[in-house]
């Protein structure tokens, strides 16, 4: 069995690398070894039929590049490039490997002779804020072009411009930058292309760069909470450092690149930054106080929070980030977009209503893009004695294993609305391998039975459960993740109050689903515990989203004497019109409440 290496040492919790430097625990599989259904596979084709094939990709995304007159602005056509590539890797899509074709080719078509691929006017270029943070994500993603579909035109122009921004930032260093936030805010995304590039090159240059001229090995972040000043409590921006960091330390094997990365994990699991929803920061900064109003949950925070949990998944193998992950996924992640996948959430809060974006560009639509495009790589991972299964969906990858065997695995499930998963192992020959399953910190008295045998070892939650034995072709090992409904302890301003939570699923409360409360101040709502019942299948009725009841007071009634006021009907947190999660309680105290899990004590 796999632990992890999150380690308790004389009361301190310590974060490590297993290995640190070049090797990973776990190893994604390529996108085009998997294919995914159930809840999580159609968030992801809302996400292409919905929304990417039906931007207007030539008005919104390249026609400003063609024109070249701006002074300032974002667009993050590099953003949905990267998206487009990864999506079309995943899929196999015809329509979807046509728009990417014609994305590379739109950009290719308006780089100028020097590498500039932006769409600045030329006494504004470089200068400009986000103009060097707009071409850093168009070279991820003509570098993600050329290492999933083999296009050299992308990797040289990918080159040119990196090359052109080297030039300009080491001739000019003291006129770029001067912003009114911090530097690796504004130029957010471009360590990460460079590193990619020396992947993708070995061309020292540009790994140099990172080192020597942006100091990113001595990089030391601070957790700033709040938005003042040089905005230097930018979540989005501190996290992707973290993530150039920990793509150096693969390189470099130094450790303290690990510090800025073990800084933020503290913050967010051991302190109160990150929230039942699994979002974080408020306004797009740093906050602790479990405020869930407003701006909470920054799109591209939500994003970068899952590019950082797959990383350190890999790198530790530690099932605690598999928890958060599907967290994320399946509540901040899936509410940020309608249910049709058209519109995209810049922010998604858990408290009062939430609104959508009014435009197909700028960054958060763009990254919501990028990390729905990531989530097939995230089910399974290889390791070097067999294969994991982190997140449970319907689904099914190829896989050629260390030892050759090549192996099909498929699920099938509804999970996360049930607690049932048929997993499929079919070796192309007997082989002998381990088979490691996620079980949630959550999730008390797993079974696992395979072909119809009960397994006889104790499966404890909270690890990577090992099935180590000879597979044979369509054995079949079933996975049952017993669930309930439990109710959470608040934090921060939270405290007194609690949410329903179902296995990774929080509940939220839709006025429309409650009349009584129509013109209600939904903070004023005292439930009775001992009343949660649930949770009932989906309906059309209900929106489509599972339903739980609870019985309720308005707090300023003399509870608990006296007879409830309402039955409450909540809903899964995607539900689009959801306004609140947490309630309050008769008594704080109550013996019904449980810790969240994902809180580090």
């Amino acid at each position: 069995m796999i632990h992890g290496t999150l380690m308790m040492i004389g009361g301190m919790i310590l974060w490590s690398l297993c290995a640190p430097g070049t090797t990973e625990m776990f190893r994604p599989l390529d996108l085009r070894q998997v294919k995914v259904g159930g809840i999580i596979g159609r968030h992801i084709d809302t996400t292409i039929t919905g929304n990417l094939l039906v931007v207007d990709i030539d008005k919104d995304f390249l026609r400003p590049f063609q024109r070249k007159t701006a002074d300032g602005g974002f667009i993050g056509v590099g953003m949905t490039l990267d998206a487009i590539v990864h999506f079309a890797a995943c899929t196999g899509d015809a329509d979807v490997i046509a728009l990417k074709d014609r994305v590379v080719q739109g950009l290719l078509n308006v780089q100028e002779a020097d590498g500039y691929i932006g769409m600045m006017k030329p006494e504004h270029r470089f200068r400009s804020l986000w103009d060097i943070h707009e071409m850093s994500y168009i070279m991820q993603g003509l570098i993600a072009n050329h290492r999933l579909f083999g296009h050299q035109a992308s990797l040289d122009a990918a080159r040119k411009t990196a090359d052109l921004i080297i030039d300009r930032w080491t001739a000019e260093p003291d006129v770029i930058g001067h912003w009114d936030i911090t530097t690796y805010m504004g130029v957010t995304g471009l360590e990460p292309a460079l590193l990619m590039l020396y992947d993708a090159t070995r061309d020292d240059k540009y790994r140099d760069f990172c080192v020597h001229f942006r100091g990113l090995a001595d990089w030391e972040g601070r957790i700033v909470r709040g938005r003042w000043g040089d905005i230097e409590g930018h979540a989005y921006a501190y996290i992707s450092r973290c993530l150039a960091q920990l793509h150096l330390q693969r390189m470099t094997g130094d450790a303290k690149l690990f510090g800025n990365t073990r800084q933020a994990l503290d913050f967010l699991l051991k302190g109160d930054g990150l929230t039942v929803i699994g979002a974080c920061g408020q306004h797009e900064c740093w906050h602790d106080t479990q405020d869930g109003a407003a701006n909470l949950g920054e799109t591209c925070a939500t994003a970068y929070l899952l590019f950082l949990w797959d990383q350190l998944l890999r790198v530790q193998g530690n099932p605690l980030y598999g928890d958060v992950m599907e967290r994320t996924v399946h509540n901040a992640l899936f509410a940020a977009h309608s249910p049709d996948g058209r519109r995209i959430r810049y922010y998604t809060p858990f408290e009062g209503k939430r609104e959508y974006f009014k435009d197909d560009t700028y960054c958060c639509p763009c990254n919501f893009r990028r990390i729905m495009s990531r989530l097939p790589g995230m089910v399974y991972y290889a390791a070097d004695d067999g294969l994991v299964v982190n997140l449970y969906t319907a689904s099914e990858a190829a896989v050629t294993l260390r030892d050759g065997t090549n192996l099909r695995i498929a699920q099938e499930t509804d999970y996360p609305r049930g607690e049932n998963i048929l997993i499929r192992v079919t070796p192309d020959k007997p082989a002998t391998f381990a088979l490691r399953l996620r079980i949630p910190k959550w999730c008390d008295n797993a079974r696992i039975t395979i072909n119809g045998e009960p397994l006889p070892d104790a499966i404890t939650s909270g690890i990577f459960h090992e099935v180590r034995r000879e597979w044979r072709a369509d054995d079949e090992l079933t996975v049952v993740l017993p669930m309930r409904l439990r109710l959470v302890k608040g934090r921060g301003v939270q405290a007194g109050r609690a949410a329903v939570v179902y296995g990774p699923q929080v509940f939220t409360l839709n006025r429309a689903h409650n009349p009584a409360l129509a013109a209600a101040d939904l903070r004023l709502v005292t439930i009775k515990p001992e009343t949660l019942a649930g949770p009932f299948p989906a309906t059309p009725e209900s929106g489509g989203y599972m339903t739980c009841t609870v019985d309720a007071w308005k707090t300023t009634s003399w509870y608990p004497h006296g007879k409830p006021e309402y039955t409450l009907t909540l809903t899964e947190f995607a539900d689009p019109d959801g306004e609140m999660i947490y309630f309050h309680l008769p008594n704080p105290e109550d013996p019904a409440l449980v810790q969240d899990e994902l809180a580090i004590q």
